[in-house]
This record gives C-alpha cells, sequence and structure tokens, in this order.
C-alpha cells in the first residue's frame, strides 16, 4: 500500500479514518492510548502509543506502534508493529504481533481505539499458548524476574 495517500484512497476510508480520529482526539479514554497520523496529507500511516497496564511487568513504561491502514479499511486490518523494542510472548523481535482480531478474527466494527486497548490488555494477559518469541513465553511462565530483567534490557533499547 506504500505511494496511497489519503487523496487517493476511497472516500469511505477517508472518512472513516478521519471519524476514528476525531473520536481519539475529544473523548480520549483515561486508560493511556492515543493515536494521530504521521503526516496530514496521508491518513493511512499513523503513530499510536499505548502505557502500560497497572499492575503488570509493563507500567510505568509507554509503547509506540506503527499503523498501516490498507486502502480497503476497514474491510481488511491495518498492519501493526511495536516500534518500541519488546519483550513479550506474543511479539516476535521485529515488532510483529500476535493477536486475532489484527488477523483471522478481524471485524470492520473494530477501530484503532478498539485496536490499541485490545494491545493495552494483550501486554498484561499474553496468550503463550500462541507465542511469537517462545524464550518470553517461557520466562513469564517459569521465571518471572528474568524475564522482567529482560523486559527491562530491551525497553532500555528504546531510550
Amino acid at each position: 500500500m506504500s505511494g496511497v495517500t489519503a487523496s487517493s484512497s476511497t472516500p469511505n476510508v477517508t472518512k472513516r479514518l478521519h471519524k476514528e480520529l476525531m473520536q481519539l482526539m475529544t473523548s480520549p479514554p483515561s486508560s493511556g492510548i492515543s493515536a494521530f497520523p504521521d503526516d496530514p496529507s496521508n491518513l493511512l500511516k499513523w503513530t499510536g502509543t499505548i502505557a502500560g497496564p497497572e499492575g503488570t511487568y509493563f507500567e510505568g513504561k509507554t509503547f509506540k506502534l506503527s499503523f498501516d491502514f490498507p486502502a480497503d479499511y476497514p474491510l481488511k486490518p491495518p498492519t501493526v508493529l511495536f516500534k518500541t523494542p519488546m519483550f513479550h510472548p506474543n511479539v516476535d523481535m521485529a515488532g510483529r504481533i500476535c493477536l486475532d482480531i489484527l488477523k483471522d478474527k478481524w471485524s470492520a466494527v473494530y477501530d484503532t481505539q478498539s485496536i490499541l486497548l485490545s494491545l493495552q490488555s494483550l501486554l498484561g494477559e499474553p496468550n503463550n499458548k500462541s507465542p511469537l518469541n517462545g524464550q518470553a513465553a517461557q520466562l513469564w511462565d517459569e521465571d518471572p524476574a528474568e524475564y522482567k530483567r529482560l523486559l527491562e534490557k530491551r525497553h532500555q533499547e528504546a531510550e
């Protein structure tokens, strides 16, 4: 989808993304999520931010994500990647995410806000039965102290 800008995408996609942006800007949930287009002339590429949920290994940390919306959004899901270095059972070292709503369980009822909230929830409640990062999944279950140490080390790479 590279080279596709808001002006060359369908009016429905542009309208939908404008609506989602306004929803995020006018009524941001108090849960520490946000997202904005990288460039006002291209609504198909956004940067999202999620705060680590309280009571988890991720508390006190902030994570950036990239959103790449296809020209046929919302019929197809956006490609979402963690840009902040991540150590998590459902995120590989390249930032790719294993989350069913971004794959086979996608529905046009989902939006940017619901994706961000789902990702924030995934941080504290990984699906260790379907890990992208086997080491993280194993440590999450068997050695929480080592998991936290490696998470801290990985997150410091962002600073």
